[in-house]
């Protein structure tokens, strides 16, 4: 039997809100949420074969036959259907738990938005079942698959890229999704974030109204962090913007750098730049290896190169000298991500439609001893 195409499911544009609740631009598809989510039964239907066959193609590849086995994970894969395996163990339709997925566990940002997002989900009594994705995307459509396989009731991301496979999953999982940290230009649906490159443009601008010109950047030797990745493409939009030309890029060590790392990151800048009188580092944590390198080699902080990170963690605050840096209320971010995740759940439960929101979080340029 011949496969057929899905009809496309389309809506009307819904606004979006900034942080204090106002409306803000619009986009134009409807909520993800709002569409019924693959079943079995499409499966069967688009494949040509029973329920009964799929259902024997995925507990036990080898009771059919490889034919019939790869023809059903081809239309798996093309309508993004994740096998239920709460099926018959809820009378209810709801799960009780929230699942979030962050980079890492180490850094204090993401624990704090791990934080704020359990505050806001404790007041309904839904649990969070926490996912770390060590900065991988590969790694995130893996647990996106696995969580989707028990049905959470929400699904909150760090970050906006992800995997095709990774978005038709997401965007086939009728349940509301959340993504952080970021400005995605196109959200799989709702999100919670800022722009990573305006925050670090307007910490070139910050360097620059203090007088630095040589200005450079340390980051990661691969966009496996895309936060990361746009902090760069920020420097180096506002190096252009101001006349001050490339910049001065130094790329080490695997995301996160450590602060080993931005030490090593520092010696190699000024060895081969030796002009270069501030740098911005990709995190705090990389601006501390800078400084404590720089105080081995004698090096002021700031005379001799003054040094900026991103993300006020405490380090940025005890260091000597303190830290100039980006800051982001990390609280903030889980505690609206949870609140609109619990609104947006109540509304579909209502019957309402949802149309896409974006909350913006605001950051700012916390200036300190090290420029």
């Amino acid at each position: 039997m011949a496969t057929e195409e899905k009809d496309p499911k389309t809506g009307t544009a819904g606004g979006t809100m900034r942080a204090d609740g106002n409306p803000d631009d619009s986009r134009g598809s409807l909520f993800r949420s709002n569409l019924p989510r693959p079943t079995m039964a499409d499966v069967a239907r688009l494949s040509g074969f029973s329920a009964m066959t799929v259902s024997r193609a995925l507990k036990d590849g080898a009771s059919v036959s490889a034919t019939t086995r790869e023809r059903i994970l081809g239309v798996i894969e093309e309508i993004g259907y994740v096998p239920d395996l709460t099926a018959g163990g809820l009378s209810s339709k709801r799960s009780g738990f929230i699942t979030a997925l962050v980079p890492t566990i180490n850094n204090s940002n993401f624990s704090d938005t791990a934080c704020g997002l359990t505050d806001a989900l404790s007041e309904r009594g839904l649990q969070l079942l926490l996912g770390y994705t060590d900065y991988s995307s590969g790694r995130e459509e893996e647990l996106i698959s696995a969580m989707l396989r028990r049905r959470p009731e929400g699904m909150i991301l760090t970050g906006g890229f992800h995997t095709e496979r990774a978005r038709r999953l997401l965007e086939s999982a009728a349940i509301p999704i959340i993504e952080t940290w970021d400005l995605p230009e196109a959200p799989v649906d709702q999100v919670v974030g800022f722009s990573n490159a305006d925050a670090s443009r307007a910490m070139v601008h910050h360097l620059v109204e203090r007088g630095y010109r040589n200005i450079g950047f340390i980051g990661g030797s691969s966009n496996r962090d895309t936060r990361g990745a746009d902090r760069r493409a920020g420097y180096e939009a506002a190096m252009s913007e101001l006349g001050l030309g490339e910049g001065h890029i130094i790329t080490f060590g695997t995301p996160p750098i450590s602060m080993e790392q931005g030490g090593q990151a520092i010696a190699q800048m000024i060895e081969q730049w030796p002009e270069v009188d501030a740098v911005i580092c990709v995190s705090d944590l990389s601006a501390f290896g800078v400084i404590m390198e720089c105080h081995r080699r004698g090096w002021s902080v700031p005379g001799r190169v003054a040094v900026a990170g991103f993300g006020d963690f405490e380090v940025s605050r005890c260091c000597w000298p303190s830290i100039t840096t980006v800051t982001v209320n990390s609280y903030d971010i889980g505690k609206q991500a949870g609140e609109l995740l619990l609104s947006t759940i109540d509304r579909i439960r209502a019957g309402e439609e949802v149309a896409p929101a974006t909350v913006k979080i605001d950051f700012k340029v916390v200036s300190r001893e090290s420029t």
